[in-house]
């Protein structure tokens, strides 16, 4: 990582910073559930990245410090949306809701396609979304507390709580259980 702390103009830091661009749109997708929020949460996370970079340490995980600024950025705009808690609502508030709810109806076919996939995952509570598609972007648990801000421990138990909801959601579809650890 050759840029130095406090230089946003960096064009090294800028570009390095750009090629996680269509993992962050993706993600912002399963958060938000429309491509024209997502462009806007992504956008809003580049904007606080460059705002911020004095605090980005060379050699620090930059994938992680994106991921984690978007999801700042992303419960920032639900807060303000809703003008509710101050606070996250916690995965482990949330996830025996998910567990409880009806399956999604039965699948076609021998795969999961990418619509039912996409729309079990968006059945999901926010936060196990979150910990999910950090685990598929290839975030090992250490990064995952990292942008979390919470416990490796947390993310273990928090990434076992989603797996559980989400394969309730596929529990129709016996080969989910063979994607991603599942």
């Amino acid at each position: 990582m050759g840029w130095r702390r406090n230089d946003a103009g960096d064009p090294t830091f800028r570009r390095e910073a750009l090629t996680h661009a269509d993992a962050l749109h993706g993600f912002a997708h399963y958060l938000t559930g429309t491509d024209n929020d997502a462009s806007d949460l992504v956008q809003e996370t580049y904007a606080r990245a460059l705002a911020a970079s004095e605090q980005f340490l060379p050699g620090s995980n930059l994938k992680a410090w994106l991921y984690r600024i978007l999801r700042n950025a992303f419960i920032d705009r639900h807060r303000r949306d809703v003008k509710g808690p101050t606070a996250p609502v916690s995965i482990d508030d949330v996830d025996d809701a998910a567990l409880a709810n009806p399956s999604l109806s039965a699948f076609d076919g021998d795969r999961v396609a990418s619509a039912d996939l996409e729309a079990a995952m968006l059945a999901l509570p926010e936060a196990s979304r979150t910990v999910i598609l950090l685990d598929f972007e290839g975030f090992d648990e250490e990064e995952a507390a990292a942008v979390l801000g919470c416990a490796r421990g947390t993310i273990k138990s928090r990434l076992f709580r989603a797996r559980a909801a989400l394969r309730e959601l596929l529990k129709d579809y016996a080969p989910v259980r063979r994607l991603h650890g599942l």
